[in-house]
């Protein structure tokens, strides 16, 4: 039955106990939860004068890989336009529509319009434009699993391109996006479970960049992970979210006074340490319920509730729909695919 390997995961599994004594890695353990599902990948093949448009997506990264030849991507006719050439890879992680064009004044007809040969549920090819010229590009859109991911999501740009081939921390990435190229061109057994999964791995490994060189990554949620203090109590949080935390417990274990760690989590963060601690609970529970065959009194109970009652108000308050509800439509999605 699809879906069975899921249930049988440990609820132990979703809220990690790790000794609080290691070094705090906080950015890495925000990526950990960016964990992404291929939900439609493309090779475009485009000759001469060619343009399309590509529906928004809620929660959803679009990213775009050329391979040969170029073209240029933008949000709109107001939108900065963005060339786009072999070692570029472009993100467009907030799941805005956006277009793809070979030159200015070019017809941009919606992606889902043109003719596609579909080579699995998830794989198609697209042939389109016509003249001389040739440009490959691999295109993909990713959704996000986990909740929390909305908060490292927001943090990035609209746009987000990574030159791969001027920058010696992205020659990973280089090699990447040559094993890209090569399997779009021998379309080999198993060439799409490679490059959807490098796919997953380019859109990490963009970000990780984005946020080792940018100044705007140190604003925000991502400046609050930075910080030697704050970073470290959401860290612990997120660690351990079922312990009884507390303003005053928090602020012990990072060696602060409780007003001037409240005062610095809610400037960094956006909002107040306990709300946030609530939020992540809910977040948990949330991945919990949707993954597990467990239920909503056993995961309050393992989230430190003492009763279903007050952990079921929190969800909702969070959440806005109830965690019975999120359970339900788990359970209807696994059956109705098995």
């Amino acid at each position: 039955m699809v879906g069975s390997r899921a249930r049988t995961l440990n609820l132990m599994q979703i809220i990690p106990t790790q000794d609080p004594t290691l070094p705090v890695d906080t950015l890495g353990e925000a990526l950990h939860f960016l964990r992404m599902d291929g939900v439609f990948y493309c090779r475009s093949e485009l000759n001469g004068r060619w343009g399309t448009t590509l529906p928004a997506f809620t929660d959803h990264l679009w990213f775009h890989v050329v391979t040969e030849g170029q073209g240029w991507l933008d949000l709109g006719d107001e939108a900065e336009a963005h060339l786009l050439r072999p070692g570029t890879f472009a993100l467009v992680p907030h799941g805005q529509g956006h277009r793809l064009w070979s030159e200015p004044g070019v017809a941009k007809p919606d992606v889902l319009e043109l003719d596609r040969e579909q080579v699995s549920d998830r794989y198609e090819i697209l042939r389109h434009g016509e003249g001389d010229g040739h440009t490959t590009m691999i295109c993909g859109a990713l959704s996000y699993s986990h909740p929390a991911a909305r908060n490292l999501i927001a943090a990035l740009p609209d746009t987000l391109l990574i030159d791969t081939l001027h920058s010696p921390q992205t020659e990973w990435m280089q090699s990447t996006l040559r094993l890209i190229a090569a399997e779009t061109q021998q379309q080999r057994p198993g060439g799409e479970a490679v490059i959807t999964r490098l796919g997953d791995i380019l859109v990490v490994q963009a970000i990780r960049a984005w946020i080792e060189t940018d100044s705007a990554a140190c604003t925000g949620w991502l400046g609050a992970l930075k910080d030697r203090q704050i970073g470290r109590a959401i860290a612990l949080i997120h660690r351990d979210p079922a312990h009884a935390w507390t303003v005053a417990s928090l602020a012990q274990k990072v060696a602060m006074s409780r007003s001037a760690f409240a005062a610095r989590f809610t400037e960094l963060v956006g909002e107040p340490v306990m709300r946030y601690v609530t939020r992540w609970r809910m977040y948990v529970a949330m991945d919990a319920l949707k993954e597990q065959d467990t239920s909503v009194a056993e995961v309050a109970s393992r989230l430190g509730y003492q009763s279903e009652a007050a952990f079921s108000r929190a969800f909702k308050r969070i959440i806005s729909v109830s965690p019975g509800a999120v359970r339900r439509s788990a359970v209807t999605e696994e059956y109705s695919a098995s």
